[in-house]
């Protein structure tokens, strides 16, 4: 940063108690109080320069000793030191850290070219003019003290003069950019890039005061040369530079420390950002949406920009990633669920209501298919994340996966990973939790590979069990045989309609058959009896695995209240365990005999 040095003298300035003077064998006849400091000055050095001095002390005569108080002196007895060390010809530095304060209080005590030529405003302006202004630095130092007297730098236009400079230099292309900067984004070093990033002004336009950092994003965006992408850029700088918790996973018991004037002020900033976020879609990336989103729930913004958080993340939702969903509910301290997911349902539930208004006929559109998708198989993938939470309540975990339609997974692979991830957890589940958990679970949309290990897994409810094995039988079946055999159903329950079995030569005698046509049918009434022993030898195995669990009380107490379960099939059947297992066997047995 640049610099100015005014005066040759040393500096005899001392403090003795609450008292500044300097040394000198002339005796003090000029005493200035401000706040809680009294200085012992000479009228000689300092009436000439300062027009206000001169009109305080018009009435009195050279001789006579003055007091006056100057508090309302703008910069306070700082400013007004260096204003004096000026007078006597000391030696004093003014740069952009306090130049602002020395100029205002300058311009208070009127020294003006006017009372004396080359006074110190003229020589502080010709520094602003040609030094600061001129440089990236020194305007963006400057602007920042003006936040400590803003009405004064306001009103001498300092204010204006720097944001403008400013926001020229932001505006200037990357390749005539030749003054310093600050970029310190993780793996970058100026040696090994030549060229000058396109975002280089962010970092160092985050030093500002929120205000003034919305005043040049405001006037930036109002010239539409920078892409929108670059205007979210600097606000995911400034956010990570001011707000807390916005670039790390933190509980929520860090925002209770905080002090009700650390939380307005976020508050604030926090508000402010999401009122400048370009409307463009991607201006700013749906992982930052969400941590601002998670921190304007600690923080308690407005329900204004909590709403328009989740209406901006949900636009985005589908580009979102596990780990972007991944943070802390405001209860988790508590002892209540770790990870917030009513966020991800607020924004899952406006994504959907968006999606089903843009797109009607969204089974014929390939991209909003592919959008939906995407979406439920980030659901699926963030269930089996909070599954490992030991505090996840079923009914938000259920919650969440019934919000996903239908239409939004192609099949239940991920989900089915998930309710497993979730009971081996949570083993200490109750039967009814454990049923309506796998409630959501379509059989028919596992694959064969999931449904195998599904039919051989422990944690699983009886029902659940008994429909995969049910859907396995019957795909088993038809891809077994290439003629008509008995229906999966009959062969799992029985035909109750279907005539017994007692003869068959005599039957097929009876319809007229030749020696040949008898033979075939023979040899297929074989097949089909192995067909149906092992139908029975599977429902022996799930008659085992009954026995092992202790679950056959329960099938039989459910039967006697007369509970009917539906299967996940288009046709209704009746899946009583044991009237399943019993039937089975029946047949395996029949089977066997022929």
């Amino acid at each position: 940063m640049k610099f100015m040095k005014l005066g040759t003298k040393a500096d005899t300035f001392y403090t003795e108690q609450a008292t500044r003077t300097l040394i000198s064998e002339i005796a003090a006849d000029l005493v200035i109080q401000i706040n809680d400091i009294t200085y012992l000055l000479h009228k000689f050095p300092l009436l000439p320069k300062c027009g206000l001095l001169q009109r305080l002390c018009y009435d009195t005569s050279d001789s006579e000793s003055v007091s006056l108080e100057l508090h309302d002196i703008p910069g306070g007895e700082d400013a007004f030191e260096l204003c004096a060390k000026f007078c006597y010809g000391i030696a004093i530095n003014i740069s952009a850290h306090n130049f602002v304060p020395a100029l205002c209080a300058a311009k208070f005590l009127r020294m003006n070219d006017s009372i004396e030529k080359g006074n110190f405003v003229g020589k502080l302006e010709s520094f602003f003019n040609s030094c600061i202004l001129e440089g990236w630095k020194d305007s963006i130092a400057t602007l920042q003290t003006t936040a400590n007297l803003p009405e004064w730098s306001e009103n001498l236009g300092i204010v204006r003069k720097c944001i403008d400079s400013i926001i020229e230099k932001i505006l200037t292309p990357p390749p005539q950019v030749k003054w310093s900067y600050t970029y310190t984004r993780p793996g970058y070093t100026k040696k090994q890039h030549h060229s000058v990033p396109k975002d280089w002004w962010t970092e160092d336009v985050s030093d500002l005061d929120i205000d003034l950092f919305r005043c040049i994003i405001m006037a930036i965006r109002s010239t539409y040369v920078l892409p929108p992408q670059l205007i979210g850029e600097a606000l995911h700088v400034y956010a990570c530079r001011w707000l807390p918790g916005i670039t790390k996973l933190k509980s929520s018991g860090s925002s209770a420390s905080q002090t009700e004037e650390s939380k307005e002020k976020n508050r604030k900033i926090l508000e402010t950002i999401v009122s400048m976020v370009p409307a463009d879609r991607g201006s700013v990336s749906v992982g930052f949406l969400f941590r601002l989103l998670s921190i304007s729930i600690h923080l308690g913004v407005s329900s204004v920009t909590k709403t328009e958080l989740i209406r901006r993340a949900s636009l985005q939702f589908e580009e979102a990633t596990v780990s972007d969903l991944l943070y802390p509910s405001t209860t988790s301290s508590s002892g209540q669920n770790y990870y917030d997911t009513e966020l991800v349902l607020a924004v899952l539930e406006t994504f959907l209501k968006l999606w089903k208004r843009m797109s009607p006929g969204a089974v014929d559109n390939s991209y909003f298919l592919r959008s939906i998708r995407n979406v439920g198989k980030l659901i699926d993938s963030y269930l089996q994340v909070v599954a490992r939470d030991d505090n996840m309540q079923v009914s938000k975990f259920v919650s969440l996966a019934e919000t996903v339609p239908s239409i939004a997974r192609e099949e239940h692979d991920d989900l089915y990973q998930a309710i497993n991830i979730y009971l081996k957890v949570h083993p200490e589940m109750s039967k009814a939790d454990k049923k309506r958990l796998c409630g959501i679970l379509d059989c028919q949309r596992l694959s064969p590979e999931v449904r195998a290990h599904a039919v051989k897994n422990e944690l699983l409810p009886l029902r659940t069990v008994v429909q995969l094995l049910y859907f396995e039988q019957d795909k088993g079946s038809k891809a077994t045989t290439s003629h008509k055999l008995a229906k999966p159903h009959e062969i799992l329950l029985g035909a109750k309609h279907r005539p017994a079995t007692r003869d068959h030569t005599q039957s097929k005698q009876s319809l007229g058959l030749t020696k040949e046509e008898f033979n075939g049918e023979e040899i297929r009434e074989k097949d089909h009896h192995k067909t149906k022993r092992s139908d029975g030898k599977l429902a022996l195995d799930l008659e085992k695995k009954m026995v092992m669990r202790g679950d056959i009380e329960e099938t039989q107490s459910e039967k006697a209240r007369g509970v009917k379960d539906e299967s996940s099939s288009s046709c209704k059947v009746d899946l009583d365990p044991k009237r399943i297992i019993r039937r089975a066997r029946s047949k395996s047995e029949h089977g066997v005999k022929k």
